[in-house]
């Protein structure tokens, strides 16, 4: 996992997330997803862009498919944002830095 990128599991996604005092975008992925992998680059830029500020996990939905059903994740990459732990926006596709960029200014403002 990248540098500033926490690896989300089922057996981590209460402490890391639902506990979590923040804002904390959420990358569901797989390894055999094609956007996933043009998106990672992205995530990763964006973990070291708001250091400090947000925290940035992926949770691998073929390893933690309890979770990603809990969310109801039809179509990856699914990037969902939440907020003291609460689930706040969603965005499904491999999107634009600009757009992912704006939805965390929001969170953070």
């Amino acid at each position: 996992m990248a540098e500033g990128i926490v690896n989300l599991t089922s057996a981590t996604w209460d402490p890391e997330v639902t506990e979590y005092k923040g804002v904390i975008m959420v990358d569901f992925w797989a390894v055999w997803c094609g956007p996933c992998r043009m998106i990672a680059p992205t995530i990763e830029e964006l973990a070291k862009d708001y250091a400090g500020k947000i925290k940035v996990g992926k949770l691998n939905t073929d390893e933690n498919a309890d979770i990603a059903s809990r969310f109801k994740i039809m179509g990856i990459p699914t990037i969902i944002f939440f907020k003291d732990g609460q689930k706040v926006d969603q965005i499904v596709g491999a999107v634009p830095k600009p757009q992912l960029k704006s939805k965390i200014d929001a969170l953070l403002a």
